[in-house]
């Protein structure tokens, strides 16, 4: 079965990400099945899906009548157990957004299995999860993919494509394919923990935590520092608030124990603490800020030398994880600086910045940081070592 615009769509989850991923389908022109277990889930997605296509005819992105066809392409598919995977039986094409839990999405790509075609191709949504690993448990592993959005699907660009070892060269050009006809960006990535964007960013929030712990900033300086020098769009601390402590914590013990506890990725205990309290963040009122009625915001140190030194340290952590990540062939030069721009909308690709600054210099500090902690988690890239050495280009 060939993915083109007129193939049906299925997406089971009806979570954010579930309805975002069926309003970008149905946006593009596909007949939409979105499926869920729960009825009040469904009824929820056709709120916000009627919600969001309202907002979209008042500021003037979609006439009103494409946005009522676009409705009109979205079904939602109700039933106790697997009987609502009974409506996926026509798709093309089915996107799992369900529970981050690899025997969970295992299960649920067996039940599709025997409803949908022998050649309907089944795409994970998982963000860190090994797609060989959920797909391992299909009688047709060739037809699993990972096709990674990123929330809010319909506003954030990147898709990151990731196939497995045994998923199919068509499969994964037909969804690249499929995928650019949305109007995103895509990557693809290697089936390695945290593909390319929530590896490469773990240095982001790790090291922003090592600085606080050791007492060289607050959090509110840190965030400072990154984005007004650093020219982050938010800093470390806002955006774990924003994501959920819970959430970000989770996905770095998880690239922590994939990557067989490298030090690298090792989760601070300053965030486990709060998960551990209850404080998640924004949805919770409290987590590195405070969020409740009345409280008052901190104020950063805005001493320009100390803000240089988190930035030099927290983008060299970055760019090592970059040149790393390219040595190791997770992805392409080209893609991994497109993943960390579009993506998380980094000031500019961590590649491109090592560059600019000297691939030299990066190393210096690098170099700096581990004879004075002695710890394997400040070791420098071979990449960006080799680049260094010949004067030459990471970004190439």
């Amino acid at each position: 079965m060939t993915l083109t615009k007129d193939s049906v769509i299925g997406v089971v989850g009806a979570g954010a990400m579930g309805q975002g991923i069926a309003q970008v389908a149905a946006v593009s022109g596909h007949r939409v099945v979105l499926s869920d277990t729960a009825p009040a889930a469904l009824d929820k997605a056709r709120a916000s899906h009627r919600a969001s296509f309202d907002r979209e005819v008042e500021k003037g992105r979609l006439t009103r009548a494409a946005a009522d066809a676009a409705v009109a392409r979205l079904h939602y598919a109700e039933g106790a157990g697997d009987a609502n995977l009974t409506a996926m039986a026509d798709c093309a094409l089915v996107i799992e957004a369900i529970v981050e839990d690899a025997p969970t999405k295992q299960r649920l790509f067996c039940a599709l299995e025997a409803i949908v075609a022998p050649d309907c191709v089944l795409a994970t949504n998982t963000s860190s999860l090994s797609v060989g690993r959920i797909a391992s448990a299909c009688q047709g592993p060739q037809r699993v993919v990972g096709i990674h959005f990123f929330n809010p699907a319909p506003v954030m660009p990147l898709v990151e494509v990731v196939p497995a070892i045994t998923t199919a060269e068509q499969v994964t050009s037909e969804s690249c394919a499929l995928v650019r006809g949305w109007g995103k960006t895509v990557v693809v990535a290697s089936d390695t923990p945290g593909f390319i964007v929530n590896r490469i960013a773990r240095p982001f929030y790790g090291e922003s935590l090592r600085l606080l712990e050791e007492g060289v900033a607050d959090c509110a300086t840190i965030d400072w520092a990154l984005k007004s020098i650093g020219g982050f769009k938010m800093g470390p601390f806002e955006l774990m608030d924003f994501i959920g402590n819970d959430i970000n914590y989770a996905v770095t013990c998880s690239v922590f124990e994939a990557m067989y506890y490298d030090p690298r990725y090792r989760p601070a205990l300053t965030q486990r603490r709060l998960v551990e309290a209850g404080l998640l963040g924004k949805k919770s009122g409290r987590g590195y800020y405070d969020y409740r009625a009345g409280a008052v915001a901190p104020h950063p140190n805005t001493d320009a030398a100390l803000g240089q030194q988190i930035v030099d340290r927290v983008v060299a952590m970055l760019i090592n994880e970059a040149a790393e990540a390219l040595h190791l062939r997770v992805a392409t030069a080209q893609d991994i600086d497109l993943a960390m721009t579009k993506g998380v909308n980094y000031p500019r690709g961590l590649l491109a910045w090592a560059d600019e600054m000297g691939s030299a210099t990066v190393l210096a500090r690098l170099d700096a940081l581990r004879h004075e902690y002695n710890e394997d988690r400040y070791r420098a890239s071979p990449r960006l070592r080799r680049v260094a050495a010949a004067g030459g280009k990471l970004n190439v």
